[in-house]
C-alpha cells in the first residue's frame, strides 16, 4: 500500500505478523471488495455493498500497516487524514446531481495516486530494478498519467468548464499515435539506461498529455462511456503498482476495478450500439454542416401546452410511465417528480419508471436521483423490460430526457444515433414532454417525438413545472 520509500527492513523490528497472515487478511479483503460489487449491481442492496467495501478496504489498510518494516508513519498517518477529510467533505457536500463530474475527478485520484507512487519506486530504486518490475511500473506512470488529466478533461466537460461537443483539429490521430510511439520510444531508452531522468520526464509528460487528447475529440453524449473506461484504466494502473510492489492487495483490487470497469464500458456501448473505438474516434456528438438542400428535418409542428391541459390528461389516466433524463437531473427534480408520482399512485393511476442505461451523465445516474427521493424500487423499469409495454400505456412523462427517446434512432439511417437502443415512448397514447427550451440533446440532433402528433410540450424549468402539475391536479 506504501512506496517502498517508505518500507525498510532492519534486524531491530519485530514482525508482528506473518506474511501467511498478512495475504490471509488480503484474501478477506478481496472477498470483501466482490460482495460489494455484487450488491451494487441493485439499489436495494448498494448501501450493503458500499459497507462491505469500506470493511475490506479498512482491513486491508490496517494489515498493510502492520507490515514488517514499515516506517515513516507520521507521513503516512498524516496524508489518510487529509485524505479522509477532503474525501468526506466532499462526500457531504456534493449534490446528487454532480455525482458524475464526483466520479471523474475520482478516477484521477486513483491514476494520480497510482503514477506518483511508480515515480517514487523509480526514485528509490534507480539502477536497481529488475525488467519485470520495471515494465510494471512504466505502465502505472503512463497509465496513471493519462488517467489523471483524461479524467480532468471528463469532469471538465461535465461541469461546463470546456466544451461538451468534440474538440477536434486535423491530424488530431497522427498526433495522438505519435504521442503513443514517443512514448514507447522512451520507454525502450529507459530500458537501457534506468538512470535517465529525462527519459522518465519526457514519458511523463507524453502520458499527460495523452490523456488529455484523447478525450477532447469525446462528445459529451459519450461521457457514461468515458466514465467506466477511465475507472478501468484507473484500476488497471492500481493493479500494476501491486505488481511492482508485490503487494496481493493492491493487486486483486486493482484487477477487480479493471474488470467492472471494462465490463460496464461494453454494457454503456451496447446500451449505444457503438463500439468502444467508434465511442473514441468517431468525435460523436459533433454537429456536422449539411450541404444538401434537399436534406428535411422531422415532419409536423411542435405543439406547446399549458399546465391546466397537461394535468388534465394526467389526471384521466389509468397507466402512466414516467421517463426521466439529465433534465430532471440538472433541475434537480426528482423529490418534485416522486411527488407526482406518489399523487398519481394514490388517485389509482399506475405508475411506472422507464430508465435508459445511457439516461444522465454516469452509469446509473437516475437510479442513484430517484433512489434519494425514495422512489419505490420495484417503479423502477430497464430498457429491456418496459419497452414493449409503452403500446398499451395511456400517458408517458419525458421529464428532461433527449437522445434516449428520439424515434430517428430506429428511423434514420443518417442519423448519428441510429441503432441505438431508445425508449419507443412514441407508442403510447399520449406523450408529454417536459423540457426547459427548443435546444437540442448531447447528440446536437433533432428530436423526432417533439413534433409527433401525439406529444404534447410543456416548456419551463422540470422542478417547477412538476410543483405546478400537482398543484393543478389537487
Amino acid at each position: 500500500m506504501a512506496p517502498a520509500a517508505f518500507i525498510q527492513t532492519t534486524e531491530k523490528y519485530v514482525n508482528p505478523m506473518s506474511n501467511h497472515s498478512i495475504n490471509f487478511i488480503y484474501l478477506v479483503s478481496a472477498t470483501l471488495f466482490m460482495l460489494g460489487i455484487k450488491y451494487l449491481s441493485s439499489p436495494r442492496t448498494a448501501k450493503r455493498g458500499n459497507i462491505l467495501s469500506m470493511i475490506g478496504m479498512a482491513a486491508a489498510i490496517g494489515t498493510t500497516m502492520a507490515t514488517p518494516g514499515l516506517h515513516g508513519f507520521t507521513l503516512i498517518i498524516t496524508g489518510m487524514i487529509i485524505g479522509a477529510v477532503i474525501g468526506g467533505y466532499t462526500a457531504i457536500k456534493i449534490k446528487m446531481t454532480a455525482m458524475p463530474e464526483m466520479v471523474a475527478l475520482f478516477n484521477g485520484c486513483g491514476g494520480a495516486a497510482s503514477a506518483l507512487v511508480a515515480l517514487a519506486e523509480f526514485q528509490s530504486n534507480t539502477g536497481g530494478l529488475d525488467s519485470f518490475t520495471l515494465t510494471t511500473l512504466l505502465l502505472s506512470l503512463i497509465i496513471g498519467g493519462l488517467t489523471f488529466t483524461g479524467s480532468l478533461m471528463a469532469y471538465a466537460k461535465l461541469q461546463g468548464l470546456i466544451p461538451t461537443r468534440p474538440v477536434t483539429y486535423p491530424g488530431q490521430q497522427v498526433v495522438n499515435g505519435i504521442i503513443v510511439l514517443a512514448t514507447v520510444a522512451l520507454s525502450w531508452f529507459l530500458f537501457q539506461n534506468p538512470t535517465s531522468i529525462l527519459a522518465l520526464s519526457g514519458i511523463i509528460i507524453l502520458s499527460l498529455g495523452l490523456g488529455v487528447l484523447a478525450v477532447i475529440p469525446i462528445g459529451g453524449a459519450d461521457m457514461p462511456v468515458i466514465i467506466c473506461l477511465l475507472n478501468s484504466y484507473s484500476g488497471l494502473a492500481v493493479s500494476m503498482t501491486g505488481f511492482a510492489l508485490k503487494n496481493n492487495a493492491l493487486i486483486i483490487t486493482g484487477s477487480l476495478v479493471g474488470a467492472s470497469g471494462i465490463f460496464l464500458t461494453k454494457i454503456m456501448c451496447d446500451a449505444m450500439n457503438r463500439s468502444l473505438s467508434n465511442v473514441l474516434f468517431s468525435a460523436f456528438g459533433q454537429v456536422v454542416e449539411s450541404t444538401d438542400d434537399s436534406e428535411e428535418g422531422p415532419t409536423g409542428s411542435m405543439k406547446g401546452f399549458e399546465v391546466e391541459d397537461v394535468a388534465t390528461i394526467l389526471t384521466n389516466a389509468g397507466s402512466l410511465i414516467i421517463v426521466p433524463g439529465y433534465g430532471m437531473a440538472a433541475a434537480q427534480a426528482q423529490h418534485a417528480t416522486r411527488e407526482l408520482g406518489d399523487y398519481l399512485g394514490d388517485q389509482g393511476v399506475e405508475v411506472r419508471y422507464a430508465i435508459h442505461p445511457v439516461a444522465g451523465r454516469m452509469p446509473g445516474h437516475m437510479n442513484v436521483l430517484l433512489a434519494e427521493a425514495d422512489v419505490p424500487y420495484e417503479q423502477l423499469f430497464a430498457l429491456e423490460d418496459i419497452n414493449d409495454d409503452f403500446s398499451s400505456t395511456d400517458v408517458v412523462l419525458v421529464i428532461g430526457a433527449n437522445d434516449v427517446v428520439n424515434p430517428a434512432a430506429k428511423s434514420n439511417p443518417s442519423s448519428p444515433i441510429y441503432g441505438m437502443p431508445v425508449l419507443d415512448v412514441e407508442k403510447a397514447t399520449t406523450v408529454i414532454v417536459l423540457k426547459r427550451s427548443m435546444s437540442v440533446g448531447f447528440a446536437g440532433i433533432e428530436n423526432e417525438l417533439f413534433y409527433k402528433d401525439n406529444t404534447m410540450m410543456l416548456f419551463g424549468d422540470a422542478k417547477s413545472s412538476l410543483q405546478k402539475l400537482v398543484a393543478a391536479m389537487k
